[in-house]
């Protein structure tokens, strides 16, 4: 039988919504993936840093802007012993600088994905997956990268409808 796994990487603390800054629990990825958990069966792994970003918004997001142009690599709490078991592997992400987050990267890097399909989920205020999809095609290379959803943030508590269907045209559903 085929194993689906979420990696997703979510940030709580201060963030954006479309034009005003909140203070959040639980990050918007996050609640998507867990809206996505209700509907297929799939084990998760959330991606952390060692060192997280800034809980303050506008630090957060040149923190991101450095590591993206210096491409870091941040380190990571842990990793999943191994993904050998999981056919489909869904890549949860905010919109960082147009693409995913470096910790995601850092994610990528430690795996080989040859085989294995990647469905990649972008939350955003407004700016859709930028260039993740190409990016998650140059560090998982092997993998067959699907077209991806993008989910506004600020409504992520409202993404069932279009998870079901994207879930749905990608056979999880």
């Amino acid at each position: 039988m085929a194993k689906t796994l979420i990696a997703f990487y979510s940030r709580a603390d201060e963030n954006y919504f479309g034009g005003a800054m909140r203070y959040v629990k639980v990050g918007n990825t996050e609640i998507v993936c867990d809206i996505m958990k209700e509907l297929i069966p799939a084990d998760s792994f959330k991606i952390e840093m060692k060192e997280p970003y800034s809980p303050v918004y506008m630090t957060c997001i040149e923190q991101a802007k450095r590591d993206l142009r210096k491409k870091n690599r941040p380190e990571l709490v842990r990793f999943p012993d191994s993904i050998d078991a999981y056919d489909t592997i869904v890549l949860a992400y905010p919109n960082y600088w147009g693409t995913m987050p470096m910790a995601v990267v850092t994610f990528l890097e430690r795996f080989d994905f040859s085989g294995k399909t990647i469905l990649p989920l972008c939350t955003n205020e407004g700016s859709g997956m930028g260039g993740s999809e190409r990016d998650v095609r140059r560090y998982a290379p092997g993998a067959e990268v699907k077209q991806g959803l993008s989910v506004l943030g600020s409504a992520a508590a409202d993404a069932k409808g279009s998870l079901q269907r994207w879930l749905k045209a990608n056979g999880l559903l």
